[in-house]
């Protein structure tokens, strides 16, 4: 099972719209996942459209419109993976412990709000996964997200992707 992880896509406020790049990515997938704050509800409408699946979480930038249509915590079971959501999980310092303790029943934590890409595994054998921002690279170099594959219940191949500069 293929998995396209993105978050922070901010449209249209620091992009106009999405990388082509990523767009290819969608049918591809089997589950996208966007782990919040993407602004206008215009990149959900597009998401749900030309998604097999869709799973997404709103952030501290999204407006009503928005919190109305998603949760802040979603949690999914993918092939016996236990998958969860969330835009923030506050500072690097300590997220391990904080995720570990907050998300005991997950095997995968799927997280936004930096932008910038991470990926760690927990003392419990959580792991931490931020795609960065297809959109906004904020003190990053490159525009990032996430791909990733789920077989008989594990976790693997985990890739990020860097997009080249917007002209």
């Amino acid at each position: 099972m293929r998995l396209l992880l993105m978050s922070d896509t901010h449209l249209p406020k620091r992009a106009k719209e999405l990388p082509a790049q990523l767009l290819t990515e969608l049918p591809l997938a089997d589950v996208v996942i966007h782990a919040g704050d993407w602004v206008d509800t215009a990149t959900l409408d597009l998401l749900e459209a030309r998604s097999r699946r869709l799973v997404g979480v709103h952030g501290n930038n999204d407006g009503p419109a928005l919190r109305a249509r998603l949760p802040e915590v979603a949690r999914l079971e993918l092939d016996g993976l236990r998958l969860g959501v969330v835009h923030e999980t506050g500072a690097a310092q300590g997220r391990e412990a904080r995720c570990a303790q907050r998300f005991p029943d997950l095997d995968v934590l799927v997280f936004g709000h930096s932008h910038i890409p991470w990926d760690t595994t927990t003392d419990t054998g959580l792991r931490l996964l931020n795609p960065g921002s297809p959109t906004d690279r904020r003190r990053q170099p490159h525009c990032t997200y996430m791909t990733a594959w789920v077989t008989d219940g594990r976790l693997g191949e985990v890739r990020l992707h860097r997009l080249p500069p917007r002209s």
